[in-house]
């Protein structure tokens, strides 16, 4: 039975907290008629921290808050100018699993940026996508009654300092980059780079 057709919502910023109460709403109430949804959507600055996350990797938090999640992997840090997709996906009427739904999120990420000339690629050891070593994508989801919720972060043109007060994911040492250090002459548009990215998403989930 095909699924029915793919929601895509654009909600702008939106605290981080209250993202998460919406997504475990949303995913606790659906019922097997309900459409996935895309939201697209950035953070103010935020630290988030999953399950199996460990407090050594928080090395000078400051004024940044951390909000501990239930999504896999360690810390990493959202803001303004990093664009979130969080993929409510219901994983049993695609019938597919949760290996192939990343390995699909990872490969709308590498199209998206090799529109703008950026040559992208997963790392088989390590969650996310990555640029000649440094990490410009990371990935964490959850799932629930066989339906995911979390999803991807996308570095565009954002303050990667924060990321120096962290292990980012959980790995001492890991540089992160952003599209707009990989672009400097290049004039990124924020929301052109968003919709492109979920562009790419539903046409993988499509597959």
């Amino acid at each position: 039975m095909k699924p029915p057709p793919l929601i895509l919502r654009r909600l702008g910023e939106v605290d981080y907290a209250t993202a998460l109460e919406r997504m475990r709403d949303f995913t606790q109430q659906r019922t097997d008629a309900t459409p996935d949804e895309l939201w697209l959507l950035q953070h103010p600055a935020v630290f988030t921290q999953g399950q199996a996350g460990r407090s050594e990797h928080l090395l000078a938090t400051g004024e940044i808050p951390v909000v501990q999640v239930d999504r896999g992997g360690q810390v990493t840090y959202h803001g303004p100018g990093q664009w979130v997709v969080y993929l409510m996906i219901d994983l049993r009427r695609r019938t597919y699993g949760v290996r192939v739904l990343v390995e699909r999120m990872e490969k709308a990420v590498v199209a998206t940026l090799r529109h703008y000339g950026i040559d992208a690629a997963p790392d088989a050891a390590r969650p996310g996508v990555y640029v000649r070593g440094k990490k410009i994508a990371s990935l964490g989801l959850r799932v629930r009654r066989g339906c995911s919720y979390h999803g991807l972060a996308l570095n565009v043109d954002m303050d990667l300092a924060p990321f120096q007060r962290i292990n980012p994911c959980g790995h001492a040492g890991l540089e992160v980059t952003s599209m707009a250090r990989l672009l400097p002459e290049h004039e990124l548009v924020m929301d052109d780079v968003g919709e492109r990215l979920i562009g790419r998403l539903q046409l993988e989930l499509g597959r």
